[in-house]
């Protein structure tokens, strides 16, 4: 079964930075995406970023392309979100989640997600 946990949210000021981690466990991921997703009060999930974790393709939204870097440590069945420039926009639950190849932006297509970890934004 594979699992999922999120950390590195918290409080920011606008221009600030953080860095979400994701652990991943429970199967051998060579052949699988990680995506990160967010949920603001209100609002759908959307698409944040995703990547492979075999050969590093990198997905972004129009969003957060050129402020956001996602990232992978396999070694650690590690993703990471290098969030920078963050605005009062960005404010959501972050959510990681894994699919098998290949890369794709859609939320319906990930099978495991983790609990979600808060990012707030102040102005």
């Amino acid at each position: 079964q594979v699992h999922l946990v999120e950390s590195g949210g918290g409080l920011v000021q606008a221009g600030g930075s953080l860095r979400l981690s994701c652990a991943a466990s429970g199967r051998t991921f060579s052949n699988y995406v990680m995506g990160w997703f967010r949920q603001a009060p209100g609002k759908e999930r959307e698409f944040v970023a995703a990547i492979s974790w075999s050969v590093g393709t990198t997905i972004y939204a129009q969003s957060v392309k050129g402020r956001f870097t996602i990232s992978r440590d396999n070694a650690k069945n590690t993703g990471y979100l290098q969030m920078n420039n963050l605005k009062p926009e960005d404010t959501a639950v972050y959510y990681c989640a894994v699919r098998r190849d290949p890369v794709v932006a859609a939320a319906t297509l990930y099978n495991y997600w983790g609990q979600g970890t808060q990012v707030t934004v102040s102005s």
